[in-house]
């Protein structure tokens, strides 16, 4: 017998005696499952037959109170998760295998790593190890030889001689094979070529060294990471906080304290299953719309991130107007954020007119002593909290009966007009009248509203450029001035204005919007201005932040190198670091040099493709729409025979995904991605170039790639989203003359 036959015989008996340990584990959980869930019935039971159910004796509270806490016992310790991991195990108990011999200990070890830890309790044996345990490091990261990996008790050393990787689906060992340095090429390429899926999948197996680094991180508050199209950032963060759960068994750390800041709820249902593929609960995503909506309960229009963009493609593609872009990007800049906090200042220093404050000709504070106790604020406290404790605490003084509820106060009187003899004394009465007319009085100086004060800076003539000397303002400032104030006259409030208002709100009113973050990811980390991530700082403001953009995908920005130097400069962490990622994995290298040229001159040299060979991307003339209809409805057909499983059409914006969705829709089936539209689903599909982004399929289609179509750089960098999405092909139409950007 040769040594591939030894090895394979070897792997083959390992692999039996771990599945059988596996199936015994999932037999003893579900017979301790049963008895739990029986002992919950008879629990349950015995409250019920045993407890009065309504009862105000203390005796009988008591009894109640204690069965109830049996009864919680019970329901604490019916944990079926463990055998949803164990059936997981059954398909592929591990992919990986390095042999490891400790520093200090001659005996070696056969280090087996997969989804979950699988220890045998009795004998101490590990059949899997996590692939986040700190020992699972080594293979992510070491060729053969001298290795180290954090442990507990600090930094433990030794030596590999064999890293081995498998290849087992359902239950069978289809081949493995030795490599040395990192995760082979040989797996990479082999599920790189598959097709992709409805949803994003574990990246487990084919985690690289620099990705490993990134989602082992702890040492770090601000984890900065600019990466490449298709470089895995997603997947990363998502593993990443993986990770983070699984040592914040230690830290206290649990799903509910981490949340994700996600593009669009489309991107958001894309990744949901990829932490309970892992294991974990998912986290809380949001996006920047879901944090105006809850922080504004519907006061202001409802204009959204998506509306915006469209707006201003509509814009540029018509007249070539970029008013509303300069108006975006003075709302969103650090010298706007200046502004609004001298506006907060000039508010409560010059703005707040206090009065002397009588009651029945009893002089109860001067305008100067309320000013004085207002400015003096040494702890920070919120404009708005600040002057409601003025207003508490004079309204203690003018009666006895304000020791009540304000707000019931307003009742009876409300109730008593006209019906005096309802209220048995009229002097009681007219003190009440008295007390409230007093609160109205002094609520004149005592109310704020962050909405108000917004207007003022755009209503008060000259007011904002009385509060922006020595900042540099743009040259329409006039023009954004003018525009802003009509807009809110009318009631509109565009979605530039959101971030603004927001920042004013956490800065009068304190932050009771969040609480209890303790992680932050932040994904896509172009798309956000600098105002926006002052308000992040403001929102979560103990947490420790995990942000990965890509600066070639931004869509309404030039690009700018020094994105991520302000991002670390405003969320001020002590322990910053910021790393890069600079080879895709996604696309063919055809794609992905046809994607590198569309970006020009300069930005190929930080970025590497791994070799991964298809065809080359079609570029299609043809003479009418109705003509290149025609042909996206026979490369439908043509692909899906072919076995693709996702074609995604991706027009320039949402409208025209409409109307071209409403045209092929009567001859092959297809779905319309909406901004609010939930998931992406298998099969062929129509979406805009920027609701795309983040998202990845096997065939992409440009529609009409056309010199008026796409011509400017703010095109430029919606076409490159677009044609990085793609996997195996990409195939671009146009009529009339192409692109100047092809």
């Amino acid at each position: 017998m040769d040594s591939y036959q030894e090895n394979h015989q070897e792997e083959i008996d390992y692999l039996r005696k771990t599945l059988a340990f596996i199936n015994e584990e999932v037999e003893k959980e579900a017979k301790k499952l049963e008895e739990k869930k029986s002992d919950l019935i008879a629990a349950r039971k015995d409250m019920y037959e045993n407890t009065v159910h309504v009862s105000s004796d203390f005796e009988s509270l008591i009894d109640i109170n204690l069965h109830l806490m049996q009864v919680n016992n019970h329901i604490s310790s019916y944990n079926p998760q463990r055998i949803k991991n164990l059936k997981k195990l059954i398909n592929s108990p591990y992919f990986g295998r390095f042999d490891f011999i400790e520093k200090g200990f001659g005996e070696k070890e056969k280090i087996y790593i997969g989804l979950y830890n699988l220890l045998d309790r009795n004998t101490g044996q590990v059949y899997v190890y996590d692939w986040r345990a700190p020992i699972s490091s080594i293979f992510y990261r070491y060729e053969l030889g001298e290795v180290m990996f954090d442990t507990p008790a600090g930094i433990s050393r030794g030596d590999v001689s064999l890293k081995r990787q498998y290849k087992i689906r359902n239950s069978k060992l289809k081949y493995f094979f030795d490599c040395s340095v990192r995760i082979t090429d040989e797996i990479l390429q082999e599920v790189l070529s598959h097709n992709t899926s409805a949803k994003m999948k574990n990246i487990i197996e084919t985690i690289q060294k620099e990705q490993d680094v990134i989602i082992r991180d702890r040492d770090h508050e601000l984890l900065i990471v600019q990466g490449v199209a298709g470089s895995g950032k997603t997947s990363i963060a998502l593993h990443r906080i993986a990770y983070l759960l699984y040592e914040g068994l230690n830290s206290n750390l649990r799903s509910k304290d981490v949340i994700i800041i996600s593009p669009n709820s489309v991107f958001s249902h894309y990744i949901s299953s990829v932490l309970p593929e892992l294991g974990e609960e998912n986290v809380r995503q949001s996006i920047f719309d879901d944090l105006v909506l809850e922080a504004f309960q519907g006061r202001f229009g409802e204009e959204t991130r998506d509306m915006q963009l469209e707006s201003l493609i509509h814009s540029r593609a018509k007249t070539g107007d970029d008013r509303r872009q300069q108006s975006i990007d003075f709302k969103g800049s650090r010298v706007f954020k200046q502004i609004l906090d001298r506006l907060l200042w000039y508010y409560a220093h010059r703005l707040i007119v206090f009065e002397d404050v009588y009651y029945n000709g009893t002089i109860l504070a001067t305008r100067q002593q309320l000013k004085n106790r207002f400015l003096h604020n040494e702890i920070g406290t919120p404009i708005a909290k600040q002057l409601k404790m003025i207003e508490r605490i004079l309204m203690k003084k003018v009666h006895p009966l304000q020791k009540k509820r304000l707000k019931r106060l307003e009742k009876i009187v409300e109730k008593s007009e006209g019906h005096e003899f309802e209220i048995k004394s009229f002097s009681r009465l007219l003190a009440i009248k008295q007390a409230v007319a007093f609160r109205e009085r002094i609520q004149k100086f005592t109310n704020v509203d962050y909405g108000h004060l917004y207007t003022l800076l755009f209503k008060n003539r000259g007011l904002l450029l009385k509060l922006s000397q020595g900042l540099k303002l743009p040259e329409t400032i006039q023009e954004i001035i003018s525009t802003t104030l009509q807009n809110l006259r009318e009631g509109q409030v565009h979605y530039e204005d959101y971030a603004p208002l927001l920042y004013l709100k956490l800065k009068v009113e304190g932050n009771d919007v969040v609480s209890g973050i303790k992680h932050v990811v932040i994904d896509e980390a172009q798309d956000y201005s600098p105002l926006q991530y002052e308000i992040f700082k403001i929102l979560y403001k103990n947490a420790t932040y995990t942000v990965l953009g890509d600066i070639h995908q931004t869509i309404e920005k030039p690009i700018d190198c020094s994105l991520y130097d302000n991002i670390s400069e405003i969320l001020n962490k002590g322990k910053t670091i910021k790393l890069s990622l600079n080879k895709g994995y996604r696309s063919t290298c055809e794609i992905n040099t046809f994607a590198q040229d569309l970006l020009g001159e300069g930005t190929q040299h930080d970025y590497c493709s791994i070799e991964r060979y298809g065809e080359e991307p079609r570029l299609i003339h043809q003479e009418t729409i109705e003509a290149i209809d025609q042909s996206i409805i026979e490369d439908i057909a043509k692909y899906t025979e072919q076995g693709y499983e996702s074609v995604a059409v991706v027009c320039k914006t949402q409208e025209d995904a409409e109307k071209v969705f409403s045209r092929l829709k009567k001859s092959v089936q297809l779905t319309l991605i909406k901004p609010r539209g939930g998931e992406v689903i298998k099969g062929a599909l129509v979406i805009p170039t920027y609701m795309a982004k983040g998202l990845e399929f096997d065939v992409v289609i440009v529609y009409d790639v056309n010199k008026e179509n796409y011509a400017s750089d703010f095109d430029r960098q919606l076409l490159y989203i677009a044609c990085t999405r793609a996997l195996h092909r990409l195939v671009i139409y146009y009529k009339g003359d192409k692109s100047p950007l092809l």
